[in-house]
């Protein structure tokens, strides 16, 4: 299935000179949702992990179905003041801003290895924080699964620097 075509692409949003692929348009389509869903799992038979962490809030849409049918255990990765209990949290950049997310302090254990899903990478700040969240846990990190990668934003190269398994659906240019 040619995932492309159930992307929308806008100019000039959130800012001008961002070009934001919006996943809602590949959501509200049955079977191109399905199939990405499909194509998750079967990409995540590949890593050996304990748990599915999804980042807020696009990431949340595809990692509960996951975590669902994997019969996996799923953590909320949130924006700052959204949990309610005892927290870690990271602060970073972002491609046209700053922000926090944070994890409940008892989501993840000691040594678990955490799959992480969201729908997009492009300058990485947000993949990035959430490995250090992760890390700052006590687990690490299984790898990461996008929806889409900007491939000329420096964001999946970051991450395959550290060394994280990283694998993406679709590819588009950032810009």
């Amino acid at each position: 299935m040619e995932l492309k075509k159930y992307i929308r692409s806008i100019p000039d949003y959130p800012k001008k000179g961002i070009l934001f692929r919006d996943i809602t348009t590949l959501i509200k389509e049955p079977k191109a949702f399905n199939y990405s869903i499909n194509k998750i799992i079967e990409i995540s038979k590949k890593i050996e992990f304990d748990k599915i962490s999804a980042i807020e809030s696009r990431g949340f849409v595809f990692a509960s179905a996951v975590s669902y049918i994997l019969k996996k255990p799923l953590i909320l990765l949130r924006k700052k003041n959204k949990l309610p209990a005892e927290r870690h949290s990271v602060d970073f950049k972002l491609e046209y801003g700053e922000a926090t997310i944070e994890v409940h302090k008892d989501s993840i254990n000691k040594n678990e290895k955490i799959l992480v899903i969201d729908d997009l990478i492009a300058t990485g700040g947000t993949a990035e924080a959430a490995a250090k969240l992760i890390e700052l846990s006590g687990g690490y990190i299984a790898g990461f699964i996008f929806i889409i990668n900007l491939f000329d934003l420096p964001g999946n190269k970051l991450l395959k620097k550290k060394s994280y398994f990283t694998e993406s659906l679709i590819e588009f240019p950032g810009h």
